[in-house]
């Protein structure tokens, strides 16, 4: 294995356990990480030399938390599955890092474990637009729209999405909505929820509402200061 590639499974391997262990929740983090990676129960189950069952009752809390030695083989197992399919997730990870430090991506942060839309949307004082509002996130990605719209390839674009699609794309720095609105309606990866920053309902482009039906993925809006929201959903306790 190159040794950059060695390098980024052990920071990888150290966020994962890291989550897991201090989650409120570990059996849901575990189920979190290992549908991110697309390995099935049965697969994971087998690479740790245990039934299916035993990962079932982690995931669902029916048995106790597993302890750091259980945590570690879990995380080896599924970077081993990865490393395997030709390190797929952990080249992704390396994406991750660099756009991270880019200037299109004003914060990026991956939950523990799922939060309610609801919850997510109170908490940064957001106004419902259209779409159910009844599901849960696994993190955000706060973007400043001009430069991603400026900068960004298509398959740049999904570096977006980090560990998973089931997150909150925050735009920031729109005038209408409709841009990154655009962008999303001609992507294959679509987020759990959109939330549009600085702009009230009534100045959202009907383009961008029509969207958000379109593709049923709940778009709201906010209006609260960037750095008090980055603030605010970092320390949001799942």
């Amino acid at each position: 294995m190159q040794s950059n590639i060695v390098d980024l499974r052990a920071r990888l391997a150290e966020k994962m356990a890291g989550e897991i262990t201090l989650s409120g929740n570990p059996g849901e983090t575990i189920k979190k990480w290992r549908k991110s990676f697309e390995v099935s129960q049965i697969d994971l189950a087998n690479a740790i030399e245990v039934s299916p069952s035993v990962i079932s009752d982690y995931e669902s809390g029916r048995r106790k938390s597993p302890g750091t030695t259980i945590i570690s083989k879990i995380v080896e197992a599924m970077l081993d599955i990865d490393e395997k399919a030709g390190s797929r997730k952990i080249r992704a990870y390396e994406s991750m890092l660099s756009i991270a430090n880019s200037n299109v991506i004003l914060d990026i942060h991956e939950y523990r474990s799922p939060v309610p839309l609801e919850k997510f949307a109170r908490l940064i004082e957001a106004e419902h637009i259209s779409g159910s509002m009844d599901r849960h996130i696994n993190g955000y990605t706060i973007i400043d729209s001009i430069n991603a719209i400026l900068q960004l390839s298509s398959e740049e674009f999904y570096r977006l999405y980090g560990w998973s699609t089931e997150r909150a794309l925050i735009f920031c720095n729109v005038s209408t909505g409709r841009s990154p609105m655009v962008a999303l309606r001609v992507s294959t990866l679509k987020p759990a929820a959109v939330v549009l920053h600085g702009l009230e309902a009534s100045k959202i482009d009907p383009v961008a509402k029509k969207i958000a039906e379109v593709e049923t993925f709940p778009l709201i809006a906010s209006r609260m200061d960037i750095d008090t929201m980055i603030s605010i959903l970092k320390g949001l306790k799942e």
